[in-house]
């Protein structure tokens, strides 16, 4: 009997859409026929595939304006953000611009009468398991540089989602794109494992949780598939002494709650010097008060809901551990009517007086709660930005580069940002540690990381 995914809006609970999972003979079928695809798709001209990624690009934009409002159905951003499009624009005109430098050969010539080079060739079949939080983004990271490489895709959309995998398939046949060189494809769990095991898939790209993270590569054992995991986060702030509060206050507040929190590289703890601390906090409190929580199809919504309720109810139960071992809660919950138990609807909270024996400071929360302490000095700071089993990223609010960059050879993190945060950078390796996963995406790094390197070595005079 075929298994239906279904699609339940955080909106207001009804079944936004349902699709059948794909069978065994045909998920088969598909990898087949990905597999027949590829062959031909490699010996395209890079120009000639980089064309193709970009037409699609230029799909999505045609079709914005009805995405925006599936995203906010799908998962609850509220549409004055105007969706994903300007992220998916920059990281796919960058990784197309550095193509040609990134995947050319490299030669080897100081030897007199050999002919020696490095190639990069395309792995083969890519899979991407795309997370719901960044439906679009997270899932290009991967798919264009793959195609540009001379890969074909095979896309695994969450089901929370579903429709963006489909929306994304329509962009490249608009392109014009070859037949099976992406495709789009719904799958339960546990068919997911058993087409990993197969090992007829070269590469899989996952993005989701630690769980998640560790179930994929089970699947994947003995197979040999290279593998590419960005999994959880709890990404600190440290605010300096001689930090501009105002702008730090700006731009954290926005860190830790845009996307209702759920974001891999969000804010979720902040660090701050004594000095400094009373005037954050209060600043803090303040522009966080002025969210509006409602139905992010409204364009006065600010906050919406979190994709699930189960997801809010984690958060609220972080919350309350807190408050019962001491925390003090800032913002008053109340003044947010849409803010219910049981719903996926939740207030943003900032929360003081915490220390690291609360799961709030330690434990990814993926929603709208931060927690604020005190520190004397960069090495406490420090102290407590590593104490995490995460490590995505981290920023230094500072006006001393010098210091920030100390700092940051310190952190066990992906990436360091110096007065910013929440931000993917195509020019710099996206890549985590720890329990953040492994592998990395966007730059040339994120090239080689789809492509393998194969040797040539010549002997032109005997």
């Amino acid at each position: 009997m075929t298994e239906t995914i279904k699609l339940v809006s955080p909106i207001d609970g009804s079944v936004y859409a349902e699709r059948p999972a794909l069978d065994e003979a045909a998920v088969a079928k598909a990898v087949s026929a990905a597999r027949s695809a590829q062959v031909e798709w490699a010996n395209v001209p890079l120009d000639e595939r980089i064309s193709y990624c970009l037409k699609a690009l230029d799909a999505m934009k045609s079709m914005n304006d009805e995405i925006v409002p599936e995203i906010a159905w799908q998962m609850g951003r509220p549409v004055r953000f105007g969706g994903e499009y300007g992220g998916v624009d920059e990281r796919t005109r960058y990784m197309a611009g550095i193509a040609a430098d990134a995947l050319k050969d490299i030669e080897r010539n100081e030897r007199p009468g050999f002919k020696r080079y490095l190639k990069r060739v395309p792995l083969g079949i890519v899979m991407v398991i795309a997370p719901w939080n960044y439906p679009f983004m997270t899932a290009i990271n991967t798919i264009m540089p793959a195609l540009m490489a001379g890969n074909v895709v095979i896309l695994k959309h969450a089901a929370q989602t579903l429709l963006v995998g489909e929306r994304l398939a329509k962009a490249f046949e608009m392109a014009g794109l070859p037949k099976d060189v992406f495709q789009n494809i719904v799958l339960t769990h546990a068919g997911t494992e058993k087409l990993l095991g197969s090992g007829v898939i070269n590469h899989v790209n996952f993005t989701g949780s630690v769980a998640g993270g560790r179930a994929i590569e089970k699947a994947l054992a003995g197979t040999f598939a290279s593998l590419g995991l960005e999994l959880g986060g709890k990404d600190p702030a440290y605010v300096r002494a001689d930090a501009d509060i105002e702008y730090s206050i700006e731009n954290l507040v926005d860190g830790a709650f845009f996307n209702a929190g759920q974001c891999c590289c969000g804010i979720e703890r902040i660090y701050v010097h004594e000095s400094k601390y009373d005037a954050f906090v209060d600043g803090f409190v303040d522009l966080t008060s002025q969210y509006k929580l409602g139905d992010p199809r409204d364009e006065a919504t600010t906050l919406g809901p979190m994709a699930q309720a189960r997801f809010a109810a984690w958060v609220r139960e972080q919350t309350d551990e807190a408050l019962r071992k001491g925390a003090k809660a800032n913002i008053d919950t109340s003044k947010f009517d849409m803010n219910k138990e049981g719903t996926p609807y939740l207030a943003p909270q900032v929360l003081t007086d915490v220390n690291h024996q609360m799961s709030v400071m330690r434990e990814e929360s993926f929603g709208p709660v931060v927690g604020i302490m005190k520190v004397k000095d960069d090495e406490e700071a420090l102290q407590f930005m590593n104490d995490s089993p995460y490590g995505l990223t981290a920023s230094i609010w500072t006006e001393d580069t010098g210091a920030a960059a100390e700092i940051g050879d310190k952190i066990e993190t992906g990436m360091v940002f110096m007065n910013r945060c929440d931000y993917v950078d195509p020019g710099l390796v996206w890549t985590g540690v720890k329990d953040t996963g492994k592998g990395a995406a966007m730059s040339e790094i994120g090239f080689h990381n789809l492509t393998r390197p194969k040797a040539y070595h010549f002997k032109v005079e005997h």
